[in-house]
């Protein structure tokens, strides 16, 4: 019961964007007045379309990911192979109260640092991209690290030891052994960190992003994004066509977030494929 529920809830509320957004899904709302291959090729930059904001989104959430899980994972096998008790359970305290941070707290966070950045290192340094997938990076570092850590520690003792047994160097066990057996947990938690990437405004709206930036030249420039269009349109909509384009640029919101996690799961895949070849 509680799951056919659940997929109920899911299932109504993707219903109502769709009943609501998807005739606005048109050339249009995406590229706005300017031919699309042109905008595609970056010849003309589009002001009354999404497609900045597209490109704005899969960049921040790239570049968040990017950043994220080479700590996240690093972390995460630390605490499940190397920490002794103690330490895993003052590291295990910490990243629980990060888990809890609000996002807002995080997003003024990434605002000071770009404030004491601007003051001491470099004027060119604002409020951008780069603050903002910084910030969005440190906000997830908790999912990864924990589903890092509970997928090593959940295998088996016997595939835990058995390379041991067998000459293996503990490095080795967990770059040949561990990390595939447990890449489904891993993967599981990278694609968590990509929604919780994609979703968040609160962070984004005070470390760059803005509502007319065009596409990002560099990650030091503003940008634009689709949570914080979808806010803004929802917020202060003049009429009834802007609302209804706030529901097709959720639409388009949800797609990104399809292709993204489409893109995880088939890496998973070719590294367990890769994983058994060695064996």
């Amino acid at each position: 019961m509680s799951g056919i529920l659940l997929l109920g809830t899911i299932t109504c509320i993707i219903g109502y964007l769709f009943l609501k957004g998807l005739d606005t899904i048109k050339l249009s709302l995406i590229f706005g007045e300017t031919a699309p291959l042109e905008a595609l090729l970056f010849k003309k930059q589009v002001f009354d379309g999404l497609f900045p904001a597209m490109i704005g989104t899969f960049s921040l959430v790239v570049l968040s990911v990017g950043w994220a899980i080479p700590v996240g994972l690093a972390t995460g096998i630390y605490l499940a192979e190397y920490a002794r008790h103690s330490v895993k359970k003052v590291f295990n305290l910490f990243f629980d109260i990060l888990a809890g941070i609000p996002s807002i707290v995080i997003g003024l966070f990434g605002f000071s640092l770009a404030v004491f950045l601007h003051k001491h290192f470099s004027e060119r340094i604002y409020p951008c991209l780069l603050i903002s997938s910084l910030s969005l990076a440190f906000l997830v570092l908790p999912y990864l690290i924990r589903t890092t850590q509970v997928a090593l520690e959940s295998l088996p003792a016997a595939t835990r030891l058995t390379a041991l047994a067998l000459g293996a160097t503990r490095l080795q066990n967990i770059f040949y052994v561990l990390i595939p057996k447990s890449l489904s947990g891993i993967i599981s938690g990278v694609i968590l960190a990509i929604g919780r990437c994609a979703e968040d405004t609160a962070v984004i709206m005070l470390t760059g992003v803005v509502a007319t930036a065009g596409v990002p030249k560099s990650i030091l420039s503003h940008y634009e994004a689709l949570p914080f269009y979808i806010y803004y349109i929802s917020s202060q909509y003049s009429n009834t066509q802007e609302l209804l384009s706030g529901y097709g640029a959720c639409i388009i919101l949800l797609t990104i977030c399809v292709f993204l996690f489409f893109l995880a799961f088939v890496i998973k895949r070719r590294l367990t494929y890769q994983a058994l070849y060695r064996v």
